[in-house]
């Protein structure tokens, strides 16, 4: 809670660039409103299309509890959340992605995590929701976070750890002015190359600012991510993983490589080889799929590796580029 016996007050931003997600988006806001800690307001931040924005101004005008926003920063995520950060006018600003949509107590546990003045961020648990209704079974769950979503190995319960992920989470408003906004140039940019890691640059940025800072992840606080058929591929899998090593290479430049990559060496260390070993043992049990996790973690780690190497020449070389900038915005109070 606050500092008085006011409730903490919440916005939500969602960020949003295509009309191919209309549904969803309006599932999203929808899951909002029926929050039982209620939202501050909800953010639509449109990405720089003009017919989605003029749509959602339309099918939102009769309300005051939902706000719709033009992007004002470059094409891209990490500069429309920067948008909503700017914009908004709570305690804490929560981020849920435009194809969730978060379980009624959402909110409510993210609330209770900041009864701490020291902790600064709360994220929570992402749930796939696979488009043929079930997870393939070559898919290893130590791998959800190519579709976005809470993978194996991560800690249960209500933990301490060093970033949140960014489509499922909540920060402090002094979490920016702290830090500041998002790194422009590392997250994700509509359609194009699936880049990510703008929240875990950020978060290593935020606990160098603010060494006393606590970061948690509360698994109780849950939203479901639908995850399209095209994601289910293993060429998808394979695009993520190399995308994702491009922005730890980002994310190494930016923070150091000891900051930057301390949690993916206990990840590439531990919890990959047990699900490696796991997939062999049900492939010698006959168990669907077995093999194919074992060989798809293999092919993952090493794809991964080879973004990496690849994002680290252009880093040196000086053609991936990011910056961050102060978030200003005056509406919050």
């Amino acid at each position: 809670m606050s500092g008085t016996d006011a409730p903490l007050t919440i916005s939500v931003v969602i960020c949003v660039y295509t009309e191919d997600r209309w549904e969803d988006i309006l599932a999203a806001v929808s899951s909002v409103r029926a929050q039982s800690h209620p939202a501050r307001e909800t953010l639509l931040v449109v990405d720089h299309n003009e017919a989605l924005r003029d749509r959602l101004l339309k099918e939102y005008k009769e309300t005051r509890d939902v706000r719709v926003l033009a992007n004002a920063g470059p094409r891209g995520l990490s500069a429309g959340r920067n948008t909503g950060i700017a914009a908004s006018r709570g305690e804490v600003i929560a981020f849920l992605d435009d194809d969730a949509v978060a379980e009624r107590d959402w909110l409510r546990h993210f609330a209770e995590g900041y009864a701490d003045p020291a902790i600064l961020a709360v994220g929570g648990r992402t749930v796939p929701v696979w488009a043929s209704g079930r997870r393939p079974d070559w898919f290893p769950e130590e791998f959800d976070w190519v579709v976005g979503c809470t993978y194996r190995g991560l800690p249960p319960g209500r933990v301490r750890v060093r970033n949140v992920l960014g489509g499922n989470a909540s920060f402090r408003r002094e979490a920016f002015d702290a830090a500041g906004g998002f790194a422009t140039g590392i997250g994700r940019d509509g359609d194009r190359r699936p880049l990510g890691c703008e929240e875990t640059e950020l978060c290593i940025r935020l606990t160098r600012a603010r060494p006393d800072a606590v970061l948690l992840i509360d698994d109780r606080a849950v939203i479901h991510h639908r995850v399209p058929e095209i994601r289910e591929h293993f060429g998808y899998f394979r695009t993520r993983a190399y995308a994702e090593g491009l922005s730890k290479a980002l994310v190494a430049r930016s923070v150091g490589a000891g900051k930057g990559l301390e949690s993916e060496r206990r990840y590439a260390t531990r919890v990959l080889p047990a699900g490696v070993v796991r997939g062999l043992r049900d492939a010698v049990l006959a168990r669907p799929g077995g093999a194919g996790r074992a060989g798809a973690i293999v092919a993952g780690v090493l794809t991964a590796a080879g973004g990496y190497v690849v994002g680290s020449v252009r880093a040196r070389r000086g053609a991936a580029t990011f910056s961050v900038a102060p978030v200003e915005g005056g509406a919050h109070g």
